[in-house]
């Protein structure tokens, strides 16, 4: 131990609030939301925002990617090729807990009194900044300061920094370090939609405590994996105190002890350091001395030094990444939360890919859903490919499991899961599940986009091109060909699941198309990695009359698509008889109701034209707009993004606008009441797709950048960065101008973008402008296109 003469934590912030995001004591309400709103985390470990002292808390939780227990699944009739077990995160042992005594009394903040209680997410630095300043009951102040961060560049490792000061007079304190497997969650269970719940997943293994640092390594049973955690304290206090350790099999603990007096205080660093592993052995002590390891190294290079290396490795990605906004400054702190949680929900050098909550929350079970593919993975592709990769890698990693359920379906080809974890198939969910086949091309569209975006075309003979020539398999032996010789995919579920078992859903039907052109070109471009795949000519020639002969459902009478077909002639939903209470319909209405209406939950025609633009004339995607707008009620968050950038691109700025709205505040308001749960990846992600897409007006489903935009009046300016074939491209946009510059290019360097139809040569050389084009008149239902009675956007 060591004196402290030091001064208390503090990171530097830009002093710039649309930096921050902060909460005060007037936000005690909201412990669950905050803890997911204030999770940091670096593609493998996460840990939720919950108080160092741990409680009062929401929803505990640290979660390393892909750590899981197995459950069994009930149903009251099984059925054949049913999932039988399901897979459910769980929180590995919790490392962030310092717990304070002050006089015998417990740090609580409710009781006592909170002078101060201020906690900061940076976003630039990339941790997490708490200043409180609390009264104990019997009368004792003391300040405490924190700063935690979960380490960009370092893997396996987090720390935290935590100050505690007397005051005014002097109090005895008891400081306990601890780490905690096994920590209790409360159950959600109003809420079909909230995550199953599993106590006691993990059996300890293997324990000990050396000086201040020790290790936990614990099991699961079912899913046979071993998580280890160490932690490696740097400890400094004043003259006469004390620190002991000790241990259980569920709990290292540090305790320090003394008597503090004004202007003195005590200092606990704590580096902890996770891994997991399958339990391949009965011996759990490489595992533990492999984690010590790394956490004594963490020790070594020091706090600061982690600090400083944080604040470097978001520089690089801010670099690109950031959006400038101006017009709305709550916004423009909503759009760089929205990334930084993207940022750091991958990492482009491991083997695991990104679930629908990151690692904020247990939501969903931690399972991973074409959310992935179909919203986070378009972004990162042009922010953090490498990340995107390595996503597309743990899919392929996987498609041994994803043929056995093909296979088992009696499909050909590849079948990826509806839900996952592990790459089999977790939910029992049937008809909207496993008929949800677009995930199939939602992945082999990640693979398309991020080959255009890159250009690199080892990745895609290594690994693009066989998940390519497996899904497109799929789609060749589920589809037939009727005597008028259009191909057909019936008894799918579309991204809209207020509808199931349904015939040439045409979003599903469009992305299989792009799926099996982009598998034949991609066969042709490198036929003998084909021909290791089995691919013949024939077969590439079948794909190509599939995709060519693809229907697409049309009503001629109404001038609109169908979302499937005989969608448009189904009983129209009664909105003037559904209340605002009755939202989100799932949880009022029995399915079988909702599928026999025209009601959709979330965009799924409109969310066709995004993906696939090209197969739609301008005056088609109006008229679709208006018609399912109307019929759109926006009960799951993936809805706002996609209905954002159809609205931009048809002429509604203002209802664009607000759907933006609506997708980045979607956690930072808590607008569904889900955001305890963890955050919502595909909504944030999506808030980014409705500013490039809708008001940047990027279109990429022709592997070149085209880019039609336009700014709503609530914008005063617009400008993002985008990663192309390894230049950083920069936008900037404003009422009157467009300008397109390779900030970090050499002269002579080129990239062919689009401007309006118009080909741009961009060099390094110069910025090139243009004028912004005019925006279309809007559709046939001006200023705003009619919507369902109260389901106007936030």
């Amino acid at each position: 131990m060591q004196p402290t003469a030091d001064p208390p934590p503090t990171v530097p912030t830009s002093g710039d609030e649309r930096w921050l995001i902060r909460r005060t004591a007037d936000d005690a309400g909201r412990l669950a939301e905050t803890e997911s709103v204030f999770a940091l985390a670096n593609g493998w470990i996460g840990w939720r925002g919950t108080l160092d002292e741990g409680e009062p808390y929401g929803m505990p939780g640290t979660y390393l990617n892909g750590f899981h227990e197995r459950r069994e699944l009930s149903y009251p009739e099984d059925g054949y090729a049913f999932p039988q077990l399901s897979d459910t995160v769980i929180s590995a042992p919790n490392a962030t807990l310092i717990r304070l005594w002050v006089d015998g009394e417990p740090l609580d903040l409710r009781t006592g009194t909170i002078r101060v209680h201020d906690r900061v997410l940076d976003l630039r630095a990339g941790v997490v900044e708490r200043h409180t300043e609390w009264e104990s009951p019997g009368g004792h102040a003391v300040r405490i300061r924190s700063v935690r961060l979960v380490s960009l560049p370092r893997r396996a490792v987090a720390a935290v920094r935590w100050t505690v000061e007397a005051l005014h007079a002097p109090v005895t304190v008891r400081v306990c370090s601890d780490v905690l497997a096994n920590e209790r969650v409360p159950e959600r269970s109003d809420d079909p939609r909230a995550a199953s719940v599993i106590h006691d997943p993990l059996t300890a293994e293997y324990h000990r405590v050396e000086g201040h640092d020790g290790v936990l390594v614990h099991r699961t049973e079912r899913s046979a994996q071993r998580v280890a955690v160490a932690v490696a304290h740097d400890v400094a206090v004043p003259e006469g105190f004390t620190a002991t350790g000790d241990e259980t099999p569920d709990r290292l603990r540090l305790a320090v002890d003394g008597t503090l007096h004004p202007g003195q205080r005590v200092r606990v660093t704590k580096f902890a350091a996770y891994e997991c592993e399958p339990v391949d052995g009965t011996d759990p002590t490489p595992l533990a001395d492999l984690v010590v390891a790394e956490a004594g190294a963490a020790r070594a290079e020091g706090f600061d030094a982690l600090l400083a290396a944080q604040r470097a490795a978001l520089d690089a990605l801010w670099e690109t990444a950031d959006v400038e906004l101006d017009g709305d400054d709550e916004l423009q702190q909503a759009t760089r939360f929205a990334l930084f949680h993207l940022l750091q929900a991958g990492r482009p050098d491991g083997d695991r890919t990104i679930p629908a909550k990151g690692l904020t929350g247990n939501g969903y079970d931690g399972h991973v859903l074409w959310d992935t593919e179909g919203y986070v993975l378009p972004v990162l592709t042009y922010l953090a490919p490498e990340v995107a990769r390595s996503a597309l890698r743990w899919r392929h990693a996987h498609l041994p499991e994803a043929r056995e359920r093909a296979a088992e379906l009696r499909l050909t080809g590849a079948t990826f899961p509806w839900r996952t974890l592990g790459g089999r198939e977790c939910s029992g969910y049937w008809p909207a599940g496993t008929a949800g086949l677009h995930l199939n091309a939602d992945v082999a569209d990640a693979v398309l986009r991020y080959v255009a975006a890159t250009g690199d075309e080892t990745f895609l003979v290594e690994t693009g091109l066989e998940l390519l020539v497996e899904t497109a398999r799929l789609w060749q032996g589920f589809g037939h060909f009727t005597d008028d010789g259009a191909f057909h995919l019936h008894g799918v579920t579309g991204p809209d699941e207020y509808s199931a078992l349904v015939d040439d859903n045409v979003f599903t039907n469009l992305m299989a198309r792009r799926n099996l052109r982009g598998a034949a070109d991609a066969a042709e471009r490198h036929p003998e990695a084909a021909a290791r795949l089995g691919v013949d000519p024939a077969e590439v020639a079948g794909w190509r009359a599939a995709a060519d002969a693809v229907h697409v459902p049309y009503d001629r009478k109404r001038g609109v698509h169908q979302q499937s077909a005989g969608f448009t002639e189904l009983p129209e939903w009664d909105f003037a008889n559904t209340s605002d209470d009755d939202y989100p319909l799932l949880l009022h209405f029995p399915y079988l109701e909702l599928y026999r209406k025209q009601v959709v939950k979330q965009a799924d025609l409109v969310l066709a034209m995004q993906r696939c633009p090209g197969e739609f004339t301008a005056d088609e995607k109006a008229r679709n707009f208006a018609y399912y707008e109307a019929r759109t009620v926006r009960d799951s968050s993936l809805s706002a993004p996609a209905q954002a950038v159809l609205a931009a691109e048809v002429g509604h700025l203002d209802l664009a606008y607000d759907l933006f709205a609506e997708s980045v505040l979607q956690d930072l308001a808590d607008l569904g009441d889900k955001t305890a749960d963890g955050l919502h990846l595909a909504s944030l992600a999506g808030a980014w797709l409705a500013l490039v897409q809708g008001f940047g007006g990027l279109r990429d489903d022709r592997g070149v950048l085209f880019f039609d935009p336009r700014l709503p009046p609530a914008i005063g300016r617009l400008t993002f960065c985008l990663r192309w074939r390894g230049h950083r491209l920069r936008v900037t946009l404003t009422a009157g101008e467009a300008r397109y510059e390779l900030p970090d290019a050499a002269p002579d360097a080129t990239v062919e973008v689009y401007h309006h139809g118009e080909r741009l040569a961009l060099t390094g050389a110069s910025p090139l402008t243009r004028p912004m084009p005019p925006v279309p008149a809007p559709g046939p239902e001006p200023p705003c296109p009619r919507r369902p009675k109260g389901r106007a956007p936030y």
